[in-house]
């Protein structure tokens, strides 16, 4: 439990801070017409693809319908939240746009708040003070296993009166509704009911007075205002154990979304031999560009006919929870480095040139930003992530003699030796740089030599870029320039 100071100042400077977080039960609720969603991750590791997704989502449907869309970091776990992992969610959802309205609610800060609620329940006969020992719940379970049935809590001190109470530690429990059943009229997975018998009477409080998760997500969602709750299908269940709480404060229901999970290309659940790493990693280790990872996000389980390339503003204007499919969606990586070839392709010349500077590996010379953002046009066509990007502009700043890969090594023949001399020649009485004077340049050379263009443009490559492989050859003549270019070639020529 916080100490009395500390909490208090802490659930202040949330209350005060945050537009929808009251302090009260009564304070800042939603109007029925105003939609707020939330995404609430737990910081006890990296913003996986699920999150990001599930984050998504809730800011577009909020955007859609003119509403707002909250942030919550849920760090009730002590011992395993961490505050890098709270820096990479927010890193995280500051690289794909998913920018959140008001200050990030911390959950652990409103401990006496949650506290506070689950005390209510109690004096509205809504939640009972349990006694019931390791020893005894341990029975329980046991007569549970033998019975094959699962394990719901039944506590004796659910109707036993105050005064039998004994002088021990206790938690708080939900005095769950024994009878009946629950229907959810979710809306991706349609109606849903369970029986109220399988709900069973969950700790509210923990015997140290610490709030567990499920009245805390409860009483936060309530005072932040949240009317629309979209999260994995794998809180399901979840949703039937939380009604009680809305039910027994008499506060208004949210509507549930429960979207499928993601797998992988082979239907299993998605792991990391899948790519079940933290969106850092597409971003810094595989190049992936944002809007190309938001674009893949949003086809993950919803789509708009057949359209497959989705600009923010479109998903704001198309984006629906109707759309959502209700069976799992499968992660393809090649699927996503095709789609991030296409933004690769449309983005900003300037842009990726800052972007590709920092996996070059080495500072650049001067003019070496300009230079990259000259060559953009050529390099784009043939890269799928900012990595390979990277990679195809190396040649621009290799050092003399540069190094030869081995596929360029085998252009290198004699007779292609000779070749890169007659090109030398032919290329120094070259006046205008530019690459219709160098074409015309190279394939003077191959008709003189009675060869074909190929054959004098791969050893051609060979010298400049050390490599087989490269941009159009005349736009890396162009890029390099009249000396570098001929500086390349005298290394590698006959006469060299």
């Amino acid at each position: 439990m916080l100490g009395a100071a500390t909490a208090e100042l802490a659930i202040v400077l949330t209350v005060w801070e945050h537009p929808r977080l009251g302090a009260t039960s009564e304070t800042h609720a939603a109007s029925p017409a105003s939609v707020v969603t939330r995404f609430a991750p737990s910081p006890t590791g990296y913003l996986h693809l699920g999150g990001a997704r599930t984050a998504l989502f809730n800011w577009l449907y909020a955007k859609a319908n003119g509403g707002t869309f909250l942030l919550r970091i849920e760090d009730t776990d002590r011992v395993r939240s961490t505050q890098p992992a709270i820096d990479a969610i927010l890193d995280g959802m500051r690289w794909l746009g998913l920018d959140w309205d008001g200050d990030a609610v911390m959950q652990f800060a409103r401990a006496d708040r949650h506290a506070q609620v689950a005390h209510e329940m109690v004096a509205g006969g809504h939640a009972y003070r349990c006694y019931m020992t390791n020893d005894e719940i341990a029975e329980m379970r046991a007569a549970a296993q033998a019975a094959k049935k699962p394990l719901r809590i039944r506590s004796p001190w659910r109707d036993r009166p105050a005064s039998e109470a004994p002088d021990r530690p206790h938690v708080v429990r939900l005095k769950a509704p024994l009878e009946g059943a629950v229907t959810i009229q979710d809306q991706v997975q349609g109606a849903v009911t369970v029986q109220n018998a399988e709900i069973d009477d969950m700790i509210l409080l923990r015997s140290d007075g610490t709030p567990t998760y499920m009245l805390a997500v409860v009483v936060d969602d309530h005072d932040m205002g949240v009317t629309h709750v979209i999260r994995g299908d794998d809180h399901l269940n979840n949703a039937f154990r939380q009604l009680p709480i809305y039910r027994a404060m008499q506060w208004p229901e949210p509507t549930y979304a429960h979207i499928p999970l993601i797998h992988g290309p082979d239907g299993a659940k998605l792991s990391k031999r899948h790519g079940a790493v933290g969106i850092e990693a597409y971003r810094d280790e595989m190049g992936i560009l944002p809007e190309a990872f938001d674009n893949y996000l949003l086809r993950l389980g919803w789509g708009h006919g057949d359209d497959e390339i989705i600009s923010r503003e479109q998903a704001v204007e198309w984006f629906d929870l109707a759309h959502v499919g209700k069976s799992p969606s499968r992660f393809d990586l090649k699927k996503l480095e095709n789609l991030n070839g296409h933004y690769i392709r449309e983005a900003d010349d300037a842009r990726l040139a800052g972007l590709v500077a920092d996996r070059l590996g080495h500072a650049l010379p001067d003019g070496g930003l300009d230079l990259l953002t000259r060559a953009m046009p050529s390099l784009k066509p043939r890269a799928a992530n900012l990595n390979e990007l990277a990679d195809g502009a190396g040649f621009l700043f290799s050092l003399r003699p540069i190094a030869m890969d081995d596929g360029a090594k085998g252009l290198l023949s004699d007779e292609a030796k000779a070749l890169l001399s007659n090109l030398h020649a032919a290329l120094d009485a070259v006046h205008n740089w530019d690459t219709e004077t160098l074409e015309d340049a190279v394939r003077r050379v191959a008709e003189e030599r009675g060869v074909k263009l190929g054959q004098v443009a791969q050893p051609l490559r060979a010298a400049l870029t050390g490599r087989k492989t490269s941009p159009g050859i005349f736009d890396v003549l162009d890029l390099l320039g009249r000396e570098e270019s001929l500086a390349r070639i005298a290394d590698q020529s006959a006469s060299a």
